[in-house]
């Protein structure tokens, strides 16, 4: 299956589920992580790799870091190719001036968002899902 496409399907069918760990972004100009660090997301820039890390990976690591977050997966398999469906959400979670860090992988959506608003981002994007 290559997901879905409709943008009205993926967004009633989002089904949002937060995650219980706090993430931070951490930077390695070097592109080498330290031993213990485990991302769950990376990406190479050219200032160096970004890694997405659990916080307690990084502290323990004492490796420098920024943007305590919590991970919002948006449960509907959306495909790649799909128009729109990102922007409708963060378009949502911006009205409520809430910043958002998407990450768009094989079978879902992922959003970081501060970990402070967390469950004020669950609030909206279950209103959106349901409109």
């Amino acid at each position: 299956m290559s997901g879905e496409r409709n943008l009205e399907r993926l967004q009633r069918q989002m089904a949002a589920q937060l995650q219980p760990e706090t993430y931070v972004y951490c930077s390695f100009p070097d592109f080498q992580l330290p031993s213990g660090i485990s991302p769950i997301c990376t990406f190479r820039e050219s200032e160096g790799l970004t890694a997405i890390v659990e916080r307690s990976q990084a502290d323990r690591a004492c490796v420098p870091h920024m943007f305590e977050a919590r991970l919002i997966t948006l449960t509907v398999h959306s495909s790649l190719e799909a128009i729109g469906f990102l922007a409708t959400v963060a378009t949502a979670l911006a009205k409520a001036g809430i910043p958002c860090n998407a990450v768009a992988a094989y079978h879902h959506d992922h959003l970081f968002v501060p970990k402070a608003v967390a469950e004020e981002a669950m609030s909206v994007l279950d209103s959106l899902a349901s409109t």
